[in-house]
């Protein structure tokens, strides 16, 4: 018998980064032994923001999501003994990704390594934070502008790096339809390749097209999923040759990484999702033509909140199973040829086709933004609302419901909590930071900077310097606030259509009986503290009692609790509902319920949703709050009866 070539396996990745850099690299460096290949770096949202740990809108965000990474300090530290020239590092980052590039660099060349043999990559892609994830800082066309920066420096400079992740991955956790990541992510694409133009020679612009990756998601129809992934393939090819010019075959290839789909892990016998998770990572190898260069898998317990060390080990080993157990890498594609899977691609990548000359018609990506937004809500709503109904099944969720406890969880809950001190040990190094580095080569590398912003010139050149002279994150940040402005995305909630959803006559009839005894119109403010920018939840609840008949008063991500309590005095809210996914729901609801009892707010009624241990939820409802509510809580016209009721309980007696 012969010896069968196998092909080389797909980068094995973590998600992770959590607490502090020291902490953070700790684990790292633990995965690496375990056998993983490439690191995933997850940021802290005032990291991903552009906020240093100790500003207002940082308070009980420090290390919950990701590391917390300053200066030029807390990069070294996370990774401390890990040689970055033999290292491929995926950084999720978009809004401050030419900062976080600059520190990485820096802490490169301190450890003496080539900077050209650097590989890796920055997601960088601005326009799916305006659609799904909410971690922008500022207007389209600027930051934009600071994307292509980064791509012209990188095919110069670092050419093994892709300088941009375009991330259709948050675009379907937001609801996208695989139609609609397919287009709305190669119109991303396309936003950049058009803006790149010009700013490299034209001889040059192949290598950009190729230095182009992508970061796409895997949900459960598999089969339909790898039909996206092969649509993705042959269509990127079709644009990089017809729209871009591009003939060497080489430049075309679509190269993208991967995490499979989070948004469909449940809280409810969260067990069920390691089969939810293997199952949907077939989508992205199983197919050679479309196989995934790199996979990051999300552990079972995601739904419940930060996965541990031995959680994420779990998600590596079925990597490594299905790459060295079976014989997936022994065989040519396995799908060539098939009626049935030629025939679903090309259903595809004919609407997928349509909506990108639509989104032409606009203008392209960048100016269609709050169309795409509004028409995520929509598809979101209706993947709510076959929830719901019980057209869509979801195991555990609503069929099969009856089980077994779970022998996974622990007396912590089956998960890993960030200790409160965290925060303020951050701020302590971040203060020492300041105090010991030299202010005259701080404010000159920032003086740099402004004018780089101000004068066109590529931000990457003064931005390393910054890194070296120890400028902070947050002025990194503010000084492209200062030059660019801040922007207020879309909510997609006001252009959202009714999906027509069922079942809501009674509670409109209910919304109208109480809106009658009140003397006007039933009014819900729906707000989101802090720096979580994972808008979607709220977006549904916004929508849905807007289509109950309520009026509805939602401005979006990232308020602090003054603006709310602003908010709540100037509209005058009958209920108030708060979304909070990044576990920072204790310190931030504490401080906003402190300062209602302040202003003799305290009698409008709070509810809370988010990602919420048990122990948290009796301390929220402890501190005055109405009612809480979870992941498992997927009944929106339930929680529609319960703000009625607490709009005026009498009313909904009376009925």
């Amino acid at each position: 018998m012969t010896d069968v070539q196998k092909d080389r396996p797909w980068l094995f990745r973590t998600y992770a980064g959590h607490s502090t850099a020291e902490a953070s690299n700790a684990l790292y460096r633990g995965n690496l032994a375990k056998g993983q290949t490439g690191l995933s770096v997850a940021f802290d949202l005032p990291t991903q923001t552009g906020y240093d740990s100790d500003h207002q809108l940082s308070r009980g965000e420090v290390g919950k999501v990701g590391v917390p990474v300053s200066h030029l300090g807390d990069m070294r530290t996370l990774f401390r003994d890990i040689p970055l020239e033999q290292m491929n590092t995926s950084m999720t980052i978009n809004a401050t990704a030419p900062w976080l590039l600059a520190l990485y660099i820096a802490v490169a060349e301190e450890q003496g390594a080539d900077v050209a043999k650097l590989q890796g990559t920055v997601q960088n892609d601005i326009i799916k934070e305006y659609l799904s994830r909410g971690t922008y800082i500022c207007p389209p066309k600027p930051s934009l502008r600071l994307i292509t920066d980064v791509a012209a420096f990188c095919y110069t400079s670092v050419p093994k790096w892709n300088p941009m992740n375009v991330c259709s991955y948050h675009l379907q956790e937001a609801g996208a339809t695989p139609e609609q990541e397919l287009a709305f992510a190669l119109a991303t694409a396309c936003a950049v390749l058009d803006d790149l133009k010009g700013k490299v020679p034209d001889e040059d612009f192949p290598i950009l097209v190729e230095r182009i990756s992508f970061f796409v998601n895997a949900g459960i129809r598999f089969v339909t999923e790898m039909c996206k992934m092969r649509a993705f393939v042959d269509l990127w090819d079709e644009i990089a040759r017809d729209r871009y010019g591009v003939e060497n075959e080489k430049f075309r290839r679509f190269r993208y990484g991967v995490q499979v789909n989070s948004l469909g892990l449940t809280e409810q016998q969260p067990e069920n999702n390691v089969y939810r998770i293997l199952i949907e990572m077939l989508a992205v190898t199983l197919s050679k033509k479309a196989r995934a260069r790199a996979v990051q898998l999300p552990a079972w317990n995601e739904a419940l909140g930060l996965p541990r060390p031995w959680d994420q080990q779990w998600s590596l080993r079925m990597q490594q199973i299905m790459a060295y157990e079976t014989d997936l890498l022994e065989y040519e594609d396995l799908f060539d040829g098939n009626p049935a899977i030629d025939r679903k691609v090309e259903e595809l990548k004919d609407v997928a086709r349509a909506e990108l000359a639509n989104l032409d018609s606009m203008g392209g990506a960048v100016a269609a933004i709050e169309y795409m937004k509004g028409r995520l809500v929509d598809s979101n709503a209706d993947r709510v609302n076959g929830i719901e109904k019980g057209s869509t099944v979801v195991v555990g969720v609503n069929k099969y419901v009856e089980c077994e406890p779970s022998p996974l969880m622990d007396e912590d809950g089956g998960i890993m909590t960030v200790d409160p001190a965290v925060e303020a040990e951050q701020i302590n190094r971040l203060n020492t930071w300041r105090a010991e580095r030299d202010a005259d080569a701080v404010k000159a590398a920032l003086e740099g900077l402004r004018a780089a912003a101000l004068d066109g010139t590529n931000i990457m050149g003064p931005s390393i310097i910054a890194a070296k002279a120890g400028v902070t994150t947050g002025e990194w940040a503010e000084t492209m606030r200062q030059v660019f402005g801040q922007f207020r995305g879309p909510t997609g909630v006001s252009r959202a259509v009714s999906n027509k959803t069922e079942g809501l006559d009674d509670i409109r009839d209910a919304v109208n009986a109480v809106s009658d005894r009140l003397g006007r119109r039933l009014k819900f403010m729906m707000g989101k503290p802090g720096l979580d920018g994972h808008s979607n939840g709220a977006e549904q609840i916004a929508f849905r009692a807007r289509d109950c008949g309520m009026e509805i008063d939602y401005e979006g991500i990232r308020l602090t609790p003054d603006e709310i309590i602003s908010g709540a005095k100037r509209e005058e809210p009958h209920v108030i509902g708060l979304s909070i996914l990044s576990g920072s729901h204790l310190p931030l609801v504490e401080d906003l319920m402190t300062k209602l009892r302040a202003e003799g707010l305290d009698h409008i009624p709070v509810l809370v949703g988010g990602i919420i241990p048990d122990d948290d939820a009796r301390k929220l409802l402890s501190m005055g709050v109405a009612r809480v509510y979870t992941p498992k809580d997927f009944e929106l016209n339930r929680i529609m009866f319960d703000i009625v009721e607490l709009a005026d309980p009498e009313a909904v007696a009376a009925e």
